[in-house]
């Protein structure tokens, strides 16, 4: 059988390979890692964690690339294009530049049988491995333990908020759950902990294996007031910082771990006070509570577990009065569904559930029969909708919007994905003209 050619048949001959999309262990990317002969010769700097990895990683490249800096990045998932998951220098790499590197790991892998994960993190991992950069920023997938990234032995791991998540993977509760994440530490390494109420098991591992633990409130803190806010490490401070351009109720947990990394590494990468306040003002990530331009509004977030829709139900309540609120909303099958719809429900008048293009998805129709079997209490009177795709519930919601009105999408990767591959429909209200 002839090679693939391009990206999008590489992407097709990796969901073939292997029969399960998740099969955790890490013998076939160790032994892979030592075909390919998969080196840095840079720092590293790895995040693990439940709900702001995304988040962490964007400040830290804003703040390296300020610093004057060249970085690579390895994010997940991608909302339109592959590509997205690695960027060189602030830029996402070409489809051609992966090529030769998905060619490399199938030359190396013999009969072994990678899943999508690993094949496609090898690949990337090999791209920034040779790219010329000063430091590269790895976020881990599921868990940490047995997370293909774990195979790359960190200068400096990161954990954030820990919570209930992939529990059939990761063990029943937060203990359990932050013994996995607690793997990417390594023996006499930093290690970053921003959750400001963290497992016990963390610190466990980390003065079993005699890690460096950094522990918000402790090693760290950080304090503000409306107009700005400072830092303090171990033997630095930071003064008259602006706020994060991301915006959320825990964005400054993130930025203060972020900054946490920079002073543990000061020694390899030192930056500025002036490097921080520039990369915090511009950094960027799509669907972090990311507030489109238009009438009415429109809200894209990836909360996908209850933690992370506490925090959004939080930041919806810090905006503005809005009349109504409509949710276009998509998720997998295997999340704690009903809990993530209770503590949505008190914000939303009019609910938009739609399929999503994977197996693991639920339906819009379970996604409906869950919603009417808790009984579920809104603002006021609730209307429930089935659509057959994301793209088409925003667009029933935007045609039943006043200008003043707000539509929330969120729920997995795929849902917000689902309204951006194509382009945001116009957000220009109806009643407008």
């Amino acid at each position: 059988m002839p090679l693939p050619t391009n990206l999008d048949e590489w992407l097709a001959h990796c969901e073939r390979l292997h029969p399960s999309t998740i099969d955790m262990t890490l013998s076939r990317m160790t032994e892979l890692k030592a075909r390919l002969g998969l080196a840095f010769k840079v720092p590293v700097v790895t995040v693990a964690g439940t709900n702001g990895k995304g988040s962490t990683c964007a400040m830290l490249e804003a703040v390296g690339l300020q610093a004057g800096y060249r970085v690579g990045l390895y994010i997940k998932p991608h909302f339109v294009h592959f590509e997205e998951r690695c960027r060189v220098n602030g830029a996402m790499v070409s489809a051609a530049d992966l090529v030769p590197h998905f060619e490399a790991v199938e030359q190396a892998r013999g009969d072994i049988t990678l899943t999508y994960f690993e094949f496609t993190t090898l690949a990337i991992m090999r791209l920034l491995s040779q790219a010329d950069v000063d430091f590269v920023i790895l976020e881990v997938g599921l868990g940490g333990r047995l997370d293909a990234v774990n195979v790359i032995d960190t200068d400096c791991a990161v954990i954030t908020s820990i919570d209930l998540d992939h529990m059939d993977y990761l063990g029943p509760d937060r203990e359990s759950i932050g013994r996995e994440k607690a793997q990417i530490m390594r023996p006499g390494k930093p290690a970053i902990v921003s959750d400001p109420v963290p497992p016990a098991s963390l610190a466990a591992h980390a003065e079993a294996i005699g890690a460096d633990l950094w522990q918000i409130g402790r090693d760290f803190n950080y304090a503000g007031d409306k107009q700005q806010w400072g830092w303090a490490g171990r033997s630095k401070r930071f003064n008259a910082l602006a706020y994060p351009a991301l915006r959320g109720a825990n964005q400054l947990l993130n930025a203060s771990g972020m900054i946490a990394v920079f002073e543990a590494l000061r020694d390899r990468l030192p930056v500025t006070a002036q490097a921080i306040r520039n990369g915090l003002a511009i950094v960027e990530l799509p669907g972090r509570f990311q507030i489109m331009p238009g009438q009415p509004t429109v809200v894209l977030d990836v909360a996908h577990n209850p933690h992370a829709v506490a925090t959004l139900v939080n930041n919806l309540d810090n905006m503005p009065f809005h009349p109504r609120t409509r949710v276009v909303f998509g998720a997998m099958k295997d999340k704690d569904i009903a809990a993530i719809l209770t503590r949505m429900a008190p914000v939303v008048d009019e609910w938009h559930f739609c399929d999503l293009p994977v197996p693991r998805a639920a339906t819009a129709e379970e996604l409906e029969a869950q919603h009417a079997g808790l009984a579920l209490k809104g603002p006021g009177p609730v209307s429930v909708f089935r659509h057959p795709d994301p793209r088409s519930a925003l667009v029933a919601a935007l045609s039943a919007s006043d200008p003043a009105d707000r539509i929330v999408v969120f729920g997995s990767f795929y849902t917000v994905g689902g309204v951006l591959k194509d382009g945001l429909p116009r957000l220009n209200a109806k009643h407008l003209a």
